[in-house]
């Protein structure tokens, strides 16, 4: 599952059961996690990719801190699902071009740019795994250690 976190909408896709194509599932609300717990177990998710946003320079602003928020909350909802971030650099950007190609008018995209934004996410990550054979991204860790080592890294 690939997801498109953002300050209004979340978009979800999917891939095919081999992994091989994404495509859109739908857009829930911000704080609908539940929503996101029942269809990973709907179904049968064996990762979730969650969109990481930088900058071009690769820096991370508040929109990071919010999508890394989402993903922890996430993956201590989904265990033992896991849960990685994946650099989504410019996936809003591409998915409101594609859909504007497409012919879609711009009143039409607002309800479906964030599963296109998904989409590229969760195509990225399945593209990378299949040509590198290792995991896209960087793994969420969930409850208690996670917790642990970032006060450590906080306080050195």
């Amino acid at each position: 599952m690939g997801i498109d976190v953002g300050s209004v909408r979340v978009g979800l896709a999917l891939s095919d059961p081999r992994g091989v194509l994404a495509h859109p599932l739908t857009t829930l609300g911000p704080d609908d996690h539940a929503g996101v717990v029942d269809l990973v177990a709907e179904h049968g998710v064996t990762c979730v990719y969650v969109g990481l946003p930088r900058t071009l320079a690769g820096e991370e602003g508040s929109a990071a801190e919010v999508a890394r928020g989402y993903a922890q909350v996430l993956a201590s909802r989904v265990s033992p699902v896991p849960v990685r971030l994946v650099d989504e650099r410019l996936t809003t950007v591409s998915a409101h071009r594609q859909l504007q190609d497409s012919g879609l008018r711009e009143r039409g995209r607002r309800s479906v740019v964030d599963q296109a934004a998904a989409v590229l996410i969760l195509q990225g990550a399945l593209d990378l795994e299949s040509s590198s054979g290792r995991p896209a991204g960087e793994l969420v860790s969930h409850g208690r250690k996670a917790r642990h080592a970032r006060r450590r890294k906080e306080h050195g």
